[in-house]
């Protein structure tokens, strides 16, 4: 899964993603220093893994990751190709989901393209660009089968036009595909414009080091969340600087360096698990002396396609899944004793998998 991280230029992305990835991308004060998308793999912590790692003396771990691509500042007129907009905006559409820093800092140093901070000027300028791409995107599409739709022997087709026409506007009001109230018949059409604005979100505030442990009293803190809360997105407040720091120091020292501002994760940390259940995502673990594993899935898959994401086989070949919760097989030390405590539940193909199952599956092919 692909998450883009946007914001117009100046607002702390490129710092943002150094920190999540450790990818060393090129910064500079000044816009559209960043041209390519930088793209970083990184792990979803997971405590989970550590203990049972240790419970089975696993020789790998290997967590459950996602992808961020580091997008560059978008300015208003993007739609239109200012500041090559139309290639920045080309980025977006390839990814799942949208992290959306915004500058929650006063800094004289640092030039706003705006030349003032506010937080929610900011988001409602790439937001709109992100719509007017979209009506773009729309109108391109009814043109396509303009023809067919009012001919009237193809249904399909004047079913979906007359879909966009609604939802053109929709979007000529200003609002965004997301907040469109798809009918099940429309899912698949909207499914298949693949829009910017259709994409989740989740709002970054990227304060001052001097903010951190006060941004309950940071006004531009207080106008992200209070937007993001109408338009039922979430908000993680970061500050993109000191978790870059953060990113280069040894566990230890990280811990240390939390507790003085009396935090128990990074601001960071608790991104990359938004973003993860942004998307309704889960994880389900393996565990042995081999290796500690935890497998990606969409929060409703059911065993046999869980089973194929470690090999096809697994699917093909399915009989059973043996469960257990994976509190429950630490408290039991291992599978043996969870056996002899019947802790451990055999389950068919209609089993739907929940996040924290450990899990053994049984196949033949």
């Amino acid at each position: 899964m692909k998450l883009g991280v946007v914001g117009l230029p100046n607002v702390g992305k490129s710092t943002l993603f150094n920190a999540i990835t450790h990818a060393g991308a090129e910064m500079a004060n000044y816009p559209f220093c960043t041209i390519e998308p930088n793209v970083g793999v990184v792990a979803v912590p997971d405590e989970r893994l550590d203990k049972l790692a240790a419970l089975y003396s696993s020789k790998k771990v290997t967590p459950a990751v996602i992808e961020f691509v580091d997008i560059a500042g978008l300015v208003k007129g993007a739609s239109r190709g200012e500041g090559l907009g139309n290639k920045f905006l080309s980025h977006i559409r390839e990814v799942d989901a949208i992290v959306h820093v915004v500058r929650c800092f006063e800094d004289e140093n640092i030039t706003h393209v705006e030349s003032t901070v506010d937080p929610v000027r900011d988001i409602e300028t790439i937001n709109l660009e992100l719509i007017l791409a979209d009506i773009e995107a729309v109108q391109k599409r009814m043109d396509r089968i303009r023809n067919a739709a009012r001919g009237g022997s193809d249904k399909g087709a004047a079913a979906e036009f007359a879909f966009l026409e609604k939802l053109q506007k929709h979007l000529e009001e200003e609002n965004p595909a997301s907040s469109y109230p798809l009918t099940e018949d429309e899912e698949p059409m909207m499914a298949n414009l693949f829009l910017l604005s259709s994409k989740p979100v989740i709002y970054c505030a990227n304060i001052a080091e001097s903010s951190m442990g006060q941004e309950e009293s940071n006004p531009y803190v207080a106008k992200v969340k209070e937007y993001a809360a109408k338009h039922h997105a979430e908000t993680i407040v970061v500050c993109a600087k000191t978790e870059e720091e953060l990113s280069e120091m040894d566990e230890a020292d990280r811990e240390m360096f939390l507790a003085d501002f009396g935090l128990t994760e990074s601001g960071l940390d608790k991104l990359i698990k938004a973003s993860y259940s942004l998307l309704g995502l889960i994880s389900y673990l393996t565990a042995g002396e081999k290796e500690t594993r935890a497998w990606t899935i969409v929060k409703g898959t059911k065993a046999p396609q869980a089973a194929g994401k470690i090999h096809s086989d697994f699917e093909k070949g399915f009989i059973r899944a043996e469960v257990v919760e994976w509190e429950t097989l630490l408290e039991c030390g291992g599978l043996a004793g969870a056996r002899e405590k019947g802790k451990v539940r055999s389950e068919g193909k209609d089993y739907v998998m929940k996040d924290g199952d450990v899990v053994l599956f049984r196949f033949n092919v």
